[in-house]
């Protein structure tokens, strides 16, 4: 395992709290003073994480080896904590994230709480380096890539038939096609993280989602 995945490894565990929390702070000190990340990247979860290290690949960067780990919080609810861990109260290492739209007021709660901006609104959030996705990544992903491009994607995954026997269930024939192919991601474990890597990796420079692609230029030198 590497520094920086240790140092990953160490922080979840540290924010998580209970017994283990003592060691994986002390842990997490010792691997951030060797790694020497720059930038935390704080996302929601796995499949957030898949979508930015994703993209940078496409764009020939290594998010790890730069010293941007990306940092997924299992659950928005636990922002306030891990800024607590690793900002001014804590490591006091540079952090940055992206969050949905329905979840913003937790990152402005915590971001306030951990002592980095009283009550930011959007334009503060984005200036301190946290992007806000209308609703969600695979809502912007979707969007971004078009209907027709995401049902290509998924015949490309050879689940097509599996997406056409999910449309065709009485809850499903009166949303759009959007809104069917978002809900799909969602009903498979592992399935938001396999169509965020496919669905980015189809995606041209200039159409990528705007939140995402500020993260990352954010996640620079």
């Amino acid at each position: 395992m590497s520094d920086v995945e240790g140092f990953r490894s160490a922080a979840v565990a540290w924010a998580a709290g209970g017994h283990g929390a003592r060691s994986a702070a002390a842990r997490a000190r010792e691997l951030a003073a060797r790694a020497r990340p720059r930038r935390v990247l704080l996302v929601e979860g796995p499949s957030d994480r898949v979508a930015v290290e994703t993209l940078a690949a496409c764009l020939g960067r290594d998010l790890d080896a730069e010293g941007f780990p990306v940092v997924p919080l299992g659950g928005v609810t636990s922002i306030g904590r891990f800024l607590e861990v690793l900002g001014p109260r804590g490591l006091d290492l540079d952090v940055a994230g992206l969050c949905d739209a329905a979840e913003e007021h937790w990152f402005r709660r915590g971001l306030e709480r951990a002592g980095l901006g009283d009550a930011p609104g959007r334009a503060e959030m984005e200036r301190r380096g946290f992007h806000v996705c209308v609703a969600d990544l695979e809502d912007e992903l979707i969007r971004a890539a078009g209907a027709e491009t995401v049902r290509q994607v998924i015949v490309d995954e050879g689940e097509w038939r599996a997406f056409r026997t999910f449309r065709n269930q009485p809850a499903q024939r009166e949303r759009t096609v959007e809104q069917q192919l978002h809900r799909f991601m969602g009903t498979h474990s592992g399935r938001k993280s396999q169509y965020a890597r496919a669905l980015v990796r189809r995606l041209e420079p200039a159409g990528v989602p705007r939140p995402l692609a500020r993260l990352l230029a954010d996640a620079t030198a």
